[in-house]
Parts: C-alpha cells; sequence; structure tokens
C-alpha cells in the first residue's frame, strides 16, 4: 500500500484515508500494525467492489444511518468489519469475499434499546 504523507488529507478529526488503495496520512501519525490491517481491510472491501461501487455504497450507508443512534461513521458495515478484526493481523488472509455484508445489520446498541 502506497503512504502519502498530507496536511491536506484526511479531514480533521482522522488519522489516515484510504482512497484507491493509497493511505493518505497527516505527518507525524504513528502507523500501527492494527491501523496498517483497518486500512488494508479497506482496500480489500474497494477492490472486490471495484473501487466506485464501495465509495457508492459507503456514502448511502452513512446517509442512511446519519439519522440512526450512534456515531454514523463507526456504524458503517466497512467500518464496523475494519474494526472488528483491525487486530487479527492474519484476518486479510482467511477473510471470506464481501464479507462487510455480515455487519450491515444494525449494531446492537440500536437493537437493543428498540425493544425497551
Amino acid at each position: 500500500m502506497k503512504i502519502i504523507r498530507t496536511s491536506i488529507l484526511p479531514f480533521s478529526g482522522f488519522s489516515a484515508i484510504n482512497v484507491l488503495g493509497i493511505l493518505f496520512v497527516h505527518h507525524g501519525v504513528y502507523l500501527s500494525n492494527e491501523m496498517m490491517n483497518h486500512e488494508r481491510i479497506h482496500s480489500a472491501q474497494q477492490r472486490e467492489m471495484l473501487y466506485v461501487f464501495f465509495y457508492v455504497a459507503y456514502l448511502i450507508e452513512w446517509l442512511v444511518r446519519l439519522p440512526m443512534r450512534g456515531n454514523a461513521y463507526r456504524n458503517i458495515s466497512f467500518e464496523r468489519e475494519a474494526y472488528a478484526n483491525q487486530r487479527n493481523l492474519h484476518y486479510l488472509q482467511s477473510r471470506p469475499w464481501y464479507a462487510w455484508r455480515q455487519y450491515m445489520r444494525r449494531p446492537a446498541h440500536q437493537r437493543n434499546n428498540q425493544s425497551r
């Protein structure tokens, strides 16, 4: 994965952003093994969705999750898969295609609060 250190990307509040398999990182940000694995998971998601469909789906899911309880960004299925598996440095070796789909269901905190 190509890494570009820049002060322009990513947006405020984020350490890194993966665009078309290129990682843009702020100067001085430490790239831990977990962070790199998180971004590699995003690269796998992007490739399997031919890049453009990944970004369309990501935007649509973010818009759908905006009015829901919780953090819309953290509840996007692509992010949930990456965060759930970023510590498993061997995850990509056994990751099934389209694994992010299993993370599309509402997060547990949203399901539990709905039944009250």
